[in-house]
């Protein structure tokens, strides 16, 4: 995308671009909602979380043996059922992205959201759905600063930090029900107290571990399994491209093109995590109530579209955006970032 000069346009016809290009990509693109089949739009997605489940049973079974390689099995089972359950799961329950019907979903997101992840649903709807995708890349608000801890080094926030994740996310949950309803900060401290005690339960009394300690420790490895490129994606696709002041940030298809970015597929990934995460996420924030499976759809009209009307459409491999990172961690993620100007179209 090419700046103008705020002489050669005027605004109010900026505006009318802006509105036009956004409705005729959304027009292409629900010409291939509309044509796609239940099964494309939410049946592949729900298939693949309900095998997920159903690989409960062995990774718990996996755990009783006494041999390395099926206890390792067992953990590795255990750790990708957790992830694809709380974050694809959750990230789609989010966006009501697996059902078309409003009352099942607030019943998935509790599910995946309270009981699974231990978060409390209403925030994550607001703090994702609300702020993050509202104002994508904007100073203050949708900019990934909550993905910031300036006092830790590079290589600790990058490669130590990360096996946190599974203490942090509760108690950061229960520092958020302050600002909820009391009756659903009870239902929230149920439901992840219900998810937790499970976990820990099954590992007792299923896969015969005979301590406290043992228990809590597999925990934390399983539900830490994956969380190093949980926290790197999610730093990756958003910090170091362009923010914006809430004032002059400017219309959606600007804003999401040129503020989120693409990884390669990745087998791994894009089973655990979900693609409109990994390869799609530029699609997602551009319609973010679609399935997994319908960004990866829409993906080849959405990348061609932006193209020929020479937006941005950003993309980097998994392995550059590291050496970014390490790179320049202080301009990154320590110092404030610089404020973009898109001359002509705020």
């Amino acid at each position: 995308f090419e700046p103008t000069s705020p002489q050669t346009r005027n605004p109010s016809e900026e505006r009318r671009n802006e509105e036009s290009l956004m409705g005729e990509l959304s027009e292409l693109v629900q010409k291939v909602v509309k044509t796609s089949s239940w099964w494309e739009r939410h049946g592949i997605d729900a298939c693949i979380l309900a095998l997920n489940f159903f690989a409960l049973p062995a990774g718990f079974l996996f755990l009783r043996s006494d041999t390395a390689l099926p206890f390792l099995l067992g953990i590795f089972v255990l750790g990708m059922v957790h992830h694809t359950v709380t974050v694809k799961g959750s990230h789609l329950a989010s966006h009501n992205a697996l059902t078309e019907s409003k009352a099942w979903g607030k019943v998935w997101a509790i599910f995946f959201v309270e009981i699974c992840t231990a978060f409390t649903a209403e925030q994550a709807t607001y703090n994702h759905v609300k702020i993050h995708h509202g104002y994508t890349n904007v100073i203050g608000l949708g900019d990934s600063s909550t993905w910031k801890f300036p006092f830790l080094n590079r290589y600790i926030y990058m490669f130590v930090a990360p096996v946190a994740i599974p203490v942090l996310t509760p108690l950061v949950a229960i520092g958020l029900l302050k600002e909820v309803e009391l009756k659903t900060a009870v239902r929230t401290l149920c439901c992840m107290f219900l998810g937790l005690y499970s976990h820990y339960w099954l590992l007792l009394n299923f896969s015969g571990f005979q301590s406290t300690w043992s228990a809590l420790t597999c925990m934390l490895v399983t539900r830490s399994l994956l969380a190093h490129p949980y926290i790197h994606v999610n730093i990756f696709q958003h910090i170091g491209l362009p923010m914006f002041s809430a004032e002059k940030k400017p219309k959606r298809i600007h804003l999401m093109s040129s503020g989120v970015l693409n990884l390669p597929r990745n087998v791994l990934l894009d089973w655990s995590f979900g693609h409109s995460i990994i390869s799609c996420h530029v699609e997602h924030h551009l319609f973010p109530n679609l399935s997994d499976n319908m960004c990866l759809k829409i993906k080849p009209i959405v990348s061609r579209y932006l193209k020929e009307k020479k937006l941005t459409y950003n993309e980097d491999s998994y392995m550059s955006r590291l050496r970014l990172f390490l790179r320049h961690y202080e301009t990154l993620m320590v110092h404030a970032p610089p404020i973009t100007e898109l001359v002509g179209i705020q």
